[in-house]
Protein backbone atom coordinates (compact mmCIF):
# COMPACT_ATOMS: atom_id res chain seq x y z
CA UNK A 1 0.00 0.00 0.00
CA UNK A 2 1.58 3.36 -0.72
CA UNK A 3 2.32 5.48 2.13
CA UNK A 4 0.59 8.31 0.48
CA UNK A 5 -2.83 6.19 1.01
CA UNK A 6 -2.33 5.48 4.70
CA UNK A 7 -1.25 9.51 4.98
CA UNK A 8 -4.96 10.34 3.41
CA UNK A 9 -6.23 7.94 6.20
CA UNK A 10 -4.02 9.32 9.40
CA UNK A 11 -5.96 11.84 11.89
CA UNK A 12 -2.20 13.49 12.44
CA UNK A 13 -2.21 13.81 16.16
CA UNK A 14 -0.82 15.66 18.81
CA UNK A 15 -2.77 15.90 22.53
CA UNK A 16 -0.02 16.40 24.78
CA UNK A 17 -0.35 18.71 27.70
CA UNK A 18 2.74 20.83 27.10
CA UNK A 19 1.80 21.34 23.34
CA UNK A 20 2.34 24.70 22.65
CA UNK A 21 0.89 26.84 19.36
CA UNK A 22 4.48 26.03 18.13
CA UNK A 23 4.22 22.64 18.15
CA UNK A 24 0.38 22.78 17.03
CA UNK A 25 1.38 25.11 13.54
CA UNK A 26 4.52 22.21 13.06
CA UNK A 27 1.57 19.67 13.21
CA UNK A 28 -0.93 21.82 11.08
CA UNK A 29 1.97 22.07 8.59
CA UNK A 30 2.77 18.76 8.25
CA UNK A 31 -0.65 17.68 7.93
CA UNK A 32 -0.92 20.05 5.08
CA UNK A 33 2.12 18.90 3.26
CA UNK A 34 1.40 15.33 3.47
CA UNK A 35 -2.07 15.80 3.00
CA UNK A 36 -3.40 13.73 5.81
CA UNK A 37 -7.09 13.50 7.07
CA UNK A 38 -7.13 15.69 9.62
CA UNK A 39 -4.77 16.91 12.59
CA UNK A 40 -6.40 15.98 15.96
CA UNK A 41 -5.17 18.83 18.42
CA UNK A 42 -6.57 19.80 21.64
CA UNK A 43 -9.91 22.10 21.83
CA UNK A 44 -8.07 25.36 23.14
CA UNK A 45 -5.73 25.60 19.47
CA UNK A 46 -8.88 24.96 17.27
CA UNK A 47 -9.81 28.50 15.98
CA UNK A 48 -6.14 29.17 15.69
CA UNK A 49 -5.28 26.06 13.69
CA UNK A 50 -8.91 26.75 11.09
CA UNK A 51 -7.59 30.28 11.04
CA UNK A 52 -3.76 29.06 9.79
CA UNK A 53 -4.97 26.32 7.61
CA UNK A 54 -8.11 27.25 6.27
CA UNK A 55 -9.72 25.06 3.80
CA UNK A 56 -6.36 23.00 2.89
CA UNK A 57 -7.03 20.56 6.09
CA UNK A 58 -9.78 19.19 8.32
CA UNK A 59 -9.30 20.08 11.96
CA UNK A 60 -10.09 17.20 14.57
CA UNK A 61 -10.56 17.52 18.41
CA UNK A 62 -11.35 16.08 21.53
CA UNK A 63 -14.21 16.59 23.85
CA UNK A 64 -14.29 14.70 27.62
CA UNK A 65 -10.96 13.99 26.67
CA UNK A 66 -9.39 11.45 28.12
CA UNK A 67 -11.38 10.29 31.11
CA UNK A 68 -15.74 10.50 29.62
CA UNK A 69 -16.58 11.19 32.88
CA UNK A 70 -17.97 14.75 32.27
CA UNK A 71 -21.64 15.30 32.17
CA UNK A 72 -23.15 15.11 28.87
CA UNK A 73 -23.98 18.92 29.07
CA UNK A 74 -20.68 19.63 29.71
CA UNK A 75 -19.69 17.56 26.37
CA UNK A 76 -22.40 19.32 24.29
CA UNK A 77 -21.08 22.64 25.53
CA UNK A 78 -17.66 21.71 24.29
CA UNK A 79 -18.70 20.17 21.51
CA UNK A 80 -21.17 22.86 19.94
CA UNK A 81 -18.06 25.49 21.27
CA UNK A 82 -15.76 24.30 19.29
CA UNK A 83 -17.33 23.47 16.04
CA UNK A 84 -17.80 27.21 16.19
CA UNK A 85 -14.07 27.55 16.52
CA UNK A 86 -13.78 26.32 13.22
CA UNK A 87 -13.34 22.27 14.12
CA UNK A 88 -14.30 19.68 11.18
CA UNK A 89 -14.38 16.63 13.64
CA UNK A 90 -15.58 15.88 16.78
CA UNK A 91 -14.08 12.95 19.10
CA UNK A 92 -15.41 12.42 22.13
CA UNK A 93 -15.14 9.59 25.06
CA UNK A 94 -17.89 7.99 26.89
CA UNK A 95 -18.83 7.73 29.56
CA UNK A 96 -16.91 4.20 30.84
CA UNK A 97 -18.88 3.93 34.08
CA UNK A 98 -22.09 3.81 32.73
CA UNK A 99 -20.72 1.17 30.28
CA UNK A 100 -19.63 -1.35 33.19
CA UNK A 101 -22.90 -0.59 34.58
CA UNK A 102 -24.64 -1.52 31.76
CA UNK A 103 -26.49 2.10 31.40
CA UNK A 104 -26.57 1.35 26.99
CA UNK A 105 -29.27 3.42 26.58
CA UNK A 106 -27.92 6.55 28.62
CA UNK A 107 -25.01 6.42 26.92
CA UNK A 108 -26.48 6.03 23.53
CA UNK A 109 -29.02 9.08 24.04
CA UNK A 110 -25.70 10.92 25.31
CA UNK A 111 -23.99 9.71 22.07
CA UNK A 112 -26.90 11.23 19.89
CA UNK A 113 -27.30 14.59 21.79
CA UNK A 114 -23.95 15.23 21.44
CA UNK A 115 -23.87 14.26 17.67
CA UNK A 116 -26.89 17.20 17.46
CA UNK A 117 -24.34 19.41 18.91
CA UNK A 118 -21.71 18.83 16.24
CA UNK A 119 -24.10 20.87 14.08
CA UNK A 120 -23.50 18.54 11.06
CA UNK A 121 -19.92 17.91 11.82
CA UNK A 122 -18.49 14.10 12.08
CA UNK A 123 -18.42 12.71 15.61
CA UNK A 124 -16.26 9.92 16.42
CA UNK A 125 -16.78 7.88 19.84
CA UNK A 126 -14.01 6.84 21.37
CA UNK A 127 -14.86 3.63 23.69
CA UNK A 128 -11.25 2.54 25.30
CA UNK A 129 -11.54 -0.49 24.49
CA UNK A 130 -8.50 -1.74 26.90
CA UNK A 131 -11.19 -0.95 29.78
CA UNK A 132 -13.87 -3.12 28.47
CA UNK A 133 -14.46 -6.88 28.09
CA UNK A 134 -15.81 -7.86 24.69
CA UNK A 135 -19.31 -8.16 25.71
CA UNK A 136 -19.30 -4.57 26.93
CA UNK A 137 -17.29 -3.72 23.39
CA UNK A 138 -19.95 -5.20 21.38
CA UNK A 139 -22.76 -3.44 23.18
CA UNK A 140 -21.07 -0.27 22.19
CA UNK A 141 -21.19 -1.33 18.63
CA UNK A 142 -25.23 -1.28 19.18
CA UNK A 143 -25.32 2.32 20.77
CA UNK A 144 -22.89 3.77 18.47
CA UNK A 145 -24.79 2.66 15.55
CA UNK A 146 -28.31 4.17 17.03
CA UNK A 147 -27.01 6.64 17.53
CA UNK A 148 -26.36 8.92 14.59
CA UNK A 149 -22.81 9.17 14.92
CA UNK A 150 -20.12 8.69 12.40
CA UNK A 151 -17.15 6.61 13.72
CA UNK A 152 -16.58 4.22 16.30
CA UNK A 153 -12.98 4.37 17.90
CA UNK A 154 -10.69 2.49 19.69
CA UNK A 155 -8.60 4.22 22.28
CA UNK A 156 -8.05 7.85 23.61
CA UNK A 157 -4.23 7.02 23.64
CA UNK A 158 -3.94 8.21 27.35
CA UNK A 159 -5.13 4.78 29.20
CA UNK A 160 -3.14 1.24 29.20
CA UNK A 161 -3.55 0.44 25.82
CA UNK A 162 -4.22 1.14 22.53
CA UNK A 163 -5.99 0.13 19.18
CA UNK A 164 -5.47 -4.08 18.73
CA UNK A 165 -6.28 -6.02 15.75
CA UNK A 166 -8.83 -7.89 17.47
CA UNK A 167 -11.06 -4.89 18.69
CA UNK A 168 -11.19 -3.67 14.68
CA UNK A 169 -11.90 -7.07 13.70
CA UNK A 170 -14.99 -7.51 16.57
CA UNK A 171 -15.88 -4.00 16.29
CA UNK A 172 -15.77 -4.38 11.81
CA UNK A 173 -18.48 -7.62 12.79
CA UNK A 174 -20.83 -5.53 14.75
CA UNK A 175 -21.68 -2.10 13.76
CA UNK A 176 -23.71 -0.81 11.70
CA UNK A 177 -22.95 -0.37 7.99
CA UNK A 178 -23.06 3.51 8.23
CA UNK A 179 -20.40 3.71 11.11
CA UNK A 180 -16.72 3.61 10.01
CA UNK A 181 -13.93 2.66 12.22
CA UNK A 182 -10.70 4.48 13.33
CA UNK A 183 -7.84 2.71 15.30
CA UNK A 184 -6.00 5.07 17.83
CA UNK A 185 -2.84 4.65 20.15
CA UNK A 186 0.18 2.70 19.32
CA UNK A 187 -0.07 2.00 15.45
CA UNK A 188 3.92 2.56 15.24
CA UNK A 189 4.52 0.86 11.86
CA UNK A 190 3.50 1.23 8.12
CA UNK A 191 2.91 -2.49 7.93
CA UNK A 192 0.52 -1.96 11.71
CA UNK A 193 -1.08 0.63 9.66
CA UNK A 194 -1.58 -1.51 6.66
CA UNK A 195 -2.82 -4.12 9.07
CA UNK A 196 -5.65 -2.18 10.40
CA UNK A 197 -6.77 -0.65 6.78
CA UNK A 198 -7.35 -4.47 5.75
CA UNK A 199 -8.98 -5.45 8.79
CA UNK A 200 -11.82 -2.52 8.11
CA UNK A 201 -10.11 0.70 9.64
CA UNK A 202 -11.17 3.66 7.25
CA UNK A 203 -9.24 6.10 9.74
CA UNK A 204 -6.18 6.20 11.86
CA UNK A 205 -5.10 8.21 15.20
CA UNK A 206 -1.54 8.41 14.66
CA UNK A 207 1.53 10.69 14.61
CA UNK A 208 4.05 8.30 13.57
CA UNK A 209 2.95 7.57 10.40
CA UNK A 210 4.00 11.23 9.54
CA UNK A 211 7.32 10.45 11.25
CA UNK A 212 7.83 7.67 9.16
CA UNK A 213 7.37 9.65 6.14
CA UNK A 214 9.77 12.25 6.77
CA UNK A 215 12.04 9.32 7.69
CA UNK A 216 11.86 7.79 4.78
CA UNK A 217 12.37 11.40 2.69
CA UNK A 218 14.94 11.75 4.35
CA UNK A 219 16.84 8.15 3.89
CA UNK A 220 16.62 7.21 7.66
CA UNK A 221 15.11 4.84 9.61
CA UNK A 222 12.17 6.49 11.95
CA UNK A 223 12.53 6.21 15.69
CA UNK A 224 9.90 4.71 18.29
CA UNK A 225 9.64 7.88 20.52
CA UNK A 226 6.86 6.73 22.42
CA UNK A 227 4.42 8.97 21.19
CA UNK A 228 0.85 8.50 19.91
Amino acid sequence: MDIKDILAKCDHTLLGQAATWADIKAICDDGMKYQTASVCIPQSFVKQAKEYVGDKLAICTVIGFPNGYATTAAKCFMASDTVDNGADEVDMVINIGWAKEGKWDEITAEIAAIKAACKGKLLKVIIETCLLTDEEKIALCKCVSDSGADYIKTSTGFSTAGATFADVELFKKHVAPHVKIKAAGGISSIEDAEKFIALGADRLGTSRIVKIAKAMEAGKTAQNDGSY
